[in-house]
């Protein structure tokens, strides 16, 4: 079978876990560097499959399973206050042991608002993607993008925004190519692009 953009399904959730941490550490494999592998996907991944499943879309290899994944939220300000009464508590305990491996997972865990930025707010949405790296170069990142964008626009929300590593110019040079722009929030240390949810 070839391999398909479809939408998230409950059994993707293992997959979920798993291509997070495998592209977890600047897009190379994360697996080991914190004291367990499930937190990275606790903090950047599952939270957003949990809460709005109709917006996560996977890269299906043929047989059923995910290889990458593009998902996210159409609403950031809803989606940080859910992520505060109820993500925080249901994953406390996988974060309680105080590894000092943990502590830069544990304080972005813990800190949920920072994702609300004024700089960001006339791009209400933001997302997240990641693709095993055997399956990067294909296409298959730009096709998940355009099934997410797609979403979006059926959901009226018209504008979208990620965030990168600054120094990530590979993932920086994809962005621009599906038409994001950089957007200026100082001293987030982090690179910041959004785009309107129109079409390519």
């Amino acid at each position: 079978m070839q391999p398909t953009i479809r939408d998230y399904r409950p059994g993707d959730l293992d997959a979920i876990y798993d291509i997070c941490v495998r592209t977890g550490a600047g897009g190379a494999d994360a697996r080991g560097v914190h004291s367990s592998d499930l937190m990275l996907g606790d903090v950047w991944a599952v939270p957003y499959v949990t809460r709005e499943p109709e917006h996560a879309h996977v890269l299906d290899d043929g047989t059923g399973t995910a290889v990458g994944y593009v998902l996210g939220t159409a609403d950031t300000r809803a989606f940080v206050a859910w992520f505060r009464a109820e993500w925080i508590p249901a994953v406390a305990d996988r974060f309680a042991a105080g590894d000092p491996r943990d502590r830069g997972l544990t304080a972005a865990l813990n800190a949920p608002e920072k994702m609300l930025r004024a700089e960001l707010a006339d791009y209400p949405a933001h997302l997240h993607i990641d693709l095993l790296p055997e399956w990067q170069g294909r296409g298959k990142g730009r096709a998940l993008m355009a099934a997410f964008l797609d979403g979006l626009r059926a959901a009226g929300v018209p504008r979208v925004h990620l965030g990168m590593a600054a120094g990530n110019t590979g993932a920086h040079t994809f962005y621009q190519r599906l038409g994001f722009h950089d957007l200026p929030v100082p001293d987030s240390g982090a690179r910041f692009m959004g785009r309107d949810t129109a079409p390519f």
